[in-house]
């Protein structure tokens, strides 16, 4: 680090490059008091403030300075400032303090170049490049319809933001906080990053290149644990509605040669029947009539090679056992008013969630999960929720709810990896979450990208599942899958032929294929539907099957790194500024670049190369660097790999599946 002063201010430098440009006329740090307001329908959060003041900091003194640490104070009339900054695990860390307890928030400014591009922000579905945009962070619902329809959410409202941005010029910046936060990247000049109290820290890291900064970065956050192997070997089938159907799925797989991996049973606790419909159960305990001896019937599977997979979130339903047990016992979050807190969005019945900030609560659901999924033999679930902690509640730990609730999901991963760890199961046991914060990557095997329409949307269909892949893989998270064909469906919005389709082509080269049957499955094109469909998922399945080497050698690359498996194509690539912007196309590792077909009645396709020599899978004809319009039929998506990969054998074999 470098530390220049002047008459009127200091900048400071990391590895050569300017973050900090404080002076009198535009200081870099301010600090202010302010009021939030959060009302929240169904995970939906509106949030507001009344900002009572804000405070720049203008004056500066420096008051210690030597090769270990920097101790800087920044000072207005009213507050004080002290910033503790220390080079250590190859980054650059700032510590603030001010001894004024009211303060409780927060603004940085860091140094921008116009044409930098930004990226990360936690899982983003709208976009990839942030610069000019301004990014709420905060733990909620993805939001359905996300403007096309409108209905709920913004293009920022996401599961799992992260307070970290990773720039073009090759550095990331990671804020150590829990509460709500802002960046803005509007500014010309400058980052402004808006944090509802002052942080523990801000983490700079400034690397050579992009592979650097991304591995750097990986190690801080933690990685995921490593990905089952039978992840790769066919088919997750989403399935409900018992053992019959379960088997004449099997069946029909068999007929037209679909491997299948897995089959996915979220019912596998029971059915609820409400005036809305059939919803889960949620009593984490499996459904006799459903599944009758269900342990005996996984075993039968498992010698079939099929695994089975259940579902689990931190919810309790009110006609259940383990809601009587855990409301005895005040495991449940309660109001101000010491009452528990339902979501009661069914007249049937209500909802309570988990306080996990109570370790008793803690340890117990943890023991659910080993003892009623684990045990009988669930070979994985997902882990649904976490998005929806309400503000207005009383904590066991007395932690303020504004610092808890984007802890939630780390909370609720990290039960459930325990529960893995503590019977040796990771190795065996997989589970995937939807929601997340800094850290979650610790704990969860596999994120997914939770609940998208059904259509071909640009915020909340097919297309968003490509930025909020690479986003996600950008902050720390390597292991990530979708519903094939999407969940939600939308004022008569139905899941087509076409699009299932295109869906499960983009399955075939991710690292799970999974499908769901949707929120309304008879409404909606299924697997199998009529013969071509499932002639094509045939096809598919193979495809991917033939790339578990592939697959494996990236997640290797993940462990040892922490390069995501889905990666933005400038991450090998970074001096070309084109592929900046370009959000619907990506690398799987280093070899295969993939452009899915993200729009309906397509038969040619626009692509962009980057600086190599690609062959075309389906052709095998040889491209380099530009834009070509390429043939996509349903069955051969644009899909490339590099003419000097090592696995160019096993690509060039894909076309004769």
């Amino acid at each position: 680090m470098i530390l220049e002063i002047s008459k009127n201010g200091f900048k400071i430098f990391y590895r050569n490059y300017l973050f900090i440009n404080h002076n009198t006329k535009n200081p870099a740090f301010k600090l202010g008091i302010g009021k939030g307001k959060y009302s929240m329908r169904m995970g939906d959060f509106k949030i507001r403030e009344k900002l009572k003041q804000k405070i720049p900091l203008s004056n500066f003194k420096i008051i210690s300075k030597n090769k270990n640490q920097t101790l800087i104070e920044l000072s207005s009339k009213e507050y004080k400032l002290k910033v503790k900054i220390v080079e250590k695990q190859e980054n650059l860390w700032f510590h603030f303090t001010t001894p004024n307890e009211k303060i409780n928030r927060f603004w940085i400014s860091l140094v921008a170049e116009e044409n930098e591009a930004i990226l990360g922000c936690g899982e983003q579905y709208s976009e990839l490049n942030l610069r000019g945009k301004e990014v709420p962070l905060f733990v909620e619902e993805q939001g359905v319809g996300r403007g096309d329809p409108p209905c709920t959410g913004d293009w920022y409202t996401t599961y799992y933001p992260q307070p970290t941005f990773i720039s073009s010029n090759n550095y990331y910046c990671h804020v150590d906080t829990t509460y709500y936060s802002k960046f803005d990247f509007t500014d010309k000049k400058k980052h402004e990053l808006y944090i509802w109290e002052v942080p523990n820290a801000i983490i700079l890291g400034k690397f050579d290149n992009l592979l650097d900064t991304i591995s750097n970065l990986s190690n801080y956050l933690g990685r995921q644990p490593k990905l089952v192997d039978w992840a790769y070997d066919g088919l997750w089938l989403g399935l409900q509605g018992g053992k019959e159907v379960i088997e004449k799925a099997i069946k029909i797989c068999k007929e037209h040669k679909i491997k299948l991996s897995a089959v996915w049973c979220q019912d596998w606790e029971g059915i609820n029947m409400t005036c809305q419909g059939k919803q889960l159960f949620w009593n984490w305990e499996y459904d006799h009539k459903l599944y009758p001896d269900l342990p005996n019937y996984i075993e039968e599977l498992q010698k079939k090679n099929i695994k089975f997979l259940g579902y689990i979130n931190p919810y309790l339903n009110n006609l259940g056992s383990l809601h009587k047990e855990a409301k005895k016992k005040g495991y449940l979050i309660k109001n101000f008013e010491g009452e528990i807190l339902y979501d009661d969005s069914t007249p049937e019945n209500c909802f309570a969630i988990i306080d996990l900030t109570n370790p008793e609560a803690f340890e117990w659901i943890k023991y659910v999960i080993i003892n009623n999924m684990i045990k009988i033999g669930l070979d994985g679930y997902m882990c649904d929720y976490g998005e929806y902690t309400p503000l207005d509640i009383n904590l066991h730990s007395g932690i303020d709810p504004e610092a808890f609730h984007n802890q939630y999901p780390v909370f609720w991963a990290r039960v459930n990896y325990e529960a893995l760890k503590q019977t040796n199961s990771l190795d065996k046991v997989t589970f995937f979450n939807r929601s997340g914060y800094t850290h979650s990557s610790k704990y969860v095997p596999i994120m997914w990208a939770g609940d998208q329409l059904v259509t071909w949307s640009i915020h909340d269909g097919l297309p968003s599942i490509i930025p909020a892949g690479l986003s996600l893989g950008l902050c720390g998270i390597g292991y990530f899958h979708f519903d094939i064909g999407g969940f939600h469906s939308l004022m008569g919005q139905k899941r087509t032929k076409e699009i299932f389709l295109r869906w499960t082509e983009l399955a075939a080269f991710s690292i799970i294929m999974r499908s769901h049957e949707g929120i309304k499955p008879w409404d909606n094109w299924q697997y199998n539907s009529d013969e071509e469909t499932l002639k094509h998922l045939s096809k598919m399945v193979k495809i991917h099957i033939k790339l578990k080497l592939y697959f494996q050698s990236c997640s290797n690359i993940y462990q040892k790194k922490g390069l995501p498996i889905m990666r933005p194509c400038f991450l090998h690539y970074d001096n070309d500024p084109i592929l900046y912007d370009l959000k619907y196309q990506f690398l799987i590792g280093r070899d295969l670049l993939i452009a899915p077909v993200i729009k309906p009645n397509q038969k040619e396709w626009n692509i962009y190369l980057p600086e190599d020599d690609w062959i075309h899978l389906w052709t095998s004809q040889k491209f380099s660097k530009g834009w070509i319009t390429i043939s996509a039929p349903i069955g051969k998506p644009p899909v490339f790999y590099r003419a000097k990969s090592k696995y160019r054998e096993l690509f060039k074999d894909l076309k004769k599946i």
